[in-house]
């Protein structure tokens, strides 16, 4: 598994409220693959700090480890305080929103993501002089306030791979939509049976891979063999090899697994210019790619079984355990009116609302397009709002 954990936190909507804790990584096909779930009162700094401590004890801390969330202080704290380690990164996306909503510059947002993505320095340098000349208060805030470092691909002083977001965490939120609504036990029955099922398909899919990558990193990584066709490829030493030809040139080391365009350094996953080296060097293109990506390592992810707990009279509870006073959470008193259900937008985040039909009254399309026969027989008020 390729250490970049993702950390988050969403909302739960039933009666005790509170807040599920989550930290995922992504497996070698680039699916989700939760690490730790807690539920704490609030996001503040003495949760994150309990769960990043008990989260260390299963990960470990190493300066290989990189931990990727948003700009929240309480995270922030914990991390600093529990990992001595792991780099910590910003998401990418929550920086876009926060630049949308404190400079209104959405136009700038293709060079802001041409800058998170790039691999070398020289394009970033490039991307970030567009954004200095249209909107110098940006560039300020990226550099100084945020930091290259922490949301940069080429700047991050850790590994990242191509991971610039949170996006792993938000499809686990998004997978518990429903069961947010339900009793803490229910809740956890919910993440047991999901991740028991994944466990047990992907185990399934491993079995039967034949290729010697994962099939998303196999679909990724073959069409760059007919890219590095026709390349013309100069040996200089025994392992260092100088490929010419498309856009951009590069000086590959097959023997340390780099190239000057920094994309085999930073994905583990050779680039056109690596896989022509090591065509001229008769060396197997696969033997460069990092194990994380093998179809070996993706079964090995999903080798064990996740099993229910089983019923209370089933349990082994350590005394320890058992005899530990747990006070329920104090309740605050719900608001008069229907509870509300959606979660508040994000920072620069804006939802779309739906077209209304002039003619009928429905959503989802304009009167020009309505198939309606008739138009609305109570004024053009719907009967449904959308929420």
């Amino acid at each position: 598994m390729r250490k970049v954990v993702g950390i988050d936190g969403t909302f739960l909507k039933g009666q005790y409220r509170g807040v599920l804790l989550v930290a995922t990584a992504q497996d070698g096909n680039g699916q989700c693959y939760p690490l730790a779930w807690g539920i704490v009162d609030s996001e503040n700094e003495d949760a994150w700090t309990w769960f990043l401590t008990q989260l260390k004890e299963v990960i470990g801390d190493t300066d290989e480890l990189a931990l990727i969330s948003d700009r929240a202080p309480s995270i922030k704290k914990a991390i600093s305080t529990v990992f001595e380690k792991a780099h910590h990164g910003a998401c990418a996306w929550h920086v876009a929103q926060n630049i949308k909503n404190k400079f209104k510059c959405a136009d700038i947002m293709g060079s802001y993501w041409s800058a998170v993505n790039a691999y070398r320095c020289e394009d970033f340098a490039g991307y970030m002089t567009e954004i200095s000349h249209r909107y110098p208060r940006v560039a300020e805030y990226l550099e100084n306030e945020v930091g290259f470092e922490k949301w940069s691909r080429c700047h991050y002083p850790g590994l990242r791979y191509n991971i610039t977001t949170t996006n792993m965490v938000e499809s686990l939120n998004s997978m518990l939509v429903n069961a947010r609504d339900f009793p803490y036990v229910a809740l956890l029955d919910v993440i047991q049976e999901k991740m028991s099922k994944w466990w047990n398909d992907r185990r399934i899919v491993a079995m039967a891979i034949t290729a010697p990558l994962t099939p998303s990193r196999e679909s990724e990584f073959r069409p760059r063999f007919a890219q590095s066709n026709g390349r013309h490829t100069l040996q200089l030493n025994p392992v260092t090899y100088h490929v010419k030809g498309g856009e951009l040139e590069g000086v590959v080391d097959i023997f340390n697994k780099t190239c000057t365009c920094k994309e085999f350094d930073i994905d583990k996953l050779p680039c056109v210019h690596a896989i022509a080296a090591a065509h001229h060097a008769q060396v197997s293109v696969y033997s460069l790619v990092s194990p994380y990506y093998t179809k070996e390592y993706y079964a090995l992810a999903y080798g064990e079984t996740i099993y229910p707990v089983g019923s209370q009279s089933q349990w082994d509870v350590p005394n320890e355990v058992a005899t530990r006073v747990v006070l329920p959470r104090e309740v605050k008193e719900r608001k008069r009116g229907r509870p509300k259900t959606s979660r508040f937008p994000s920072v620069g985040e804006f939802r779309k609302r739906k077209n209304r039909c002039g003619k009928c009254g429905a959503y989802g399309h304009y009167k020009k397009k309505c198939n309606s026969q008739t138009g609305s027989t109570e004024g053009n008020q719907p009967t449904d709002v959308p929420v």
